[in-house]
């Protein structure tokens, strides 16, 4: 089973050091379905090339995202809300 990477957003968080990298948590699809559909979620679809082109399965409400402009997404998506990113 896929598993998908999980940075918990707070105040800071999108500007988080790479010391704290270790300390973001991963899920299964299980533990994702429930949060599907919140406001305070926001899913990020990060596979890149053919791993998202050619998926049959993309998570409705998911907003693609290009991983390398991880530095930006600070300024980009609120601070309050809990960040999936969604990657193969």
């Amino acid at each position: 089973m896929k598993r998908i990477a999980v940075l918990l957003v707070a105040a800071f968080c999108l500007t988080l050091s790479p010391a704290f990298a270790g300390s973001v948590g991963l899920m299964n699809i299980e533990e994702l379905k429930p949060l599907l559909g919140s406001e305070d979620v926001i899913i990020l679809d990060v596979r890149t090339g053919r791993d998202w082109s050619t998926s049959e399965f993309k998570i409705p409400g998911a907003i693609r995202s290009n991983y390398g402009e991880f530095s930006e997404w600070g300024d980009k998506y609120p601070k309050d809300k809990k960040i999936v990113l969604y990657c193969a």
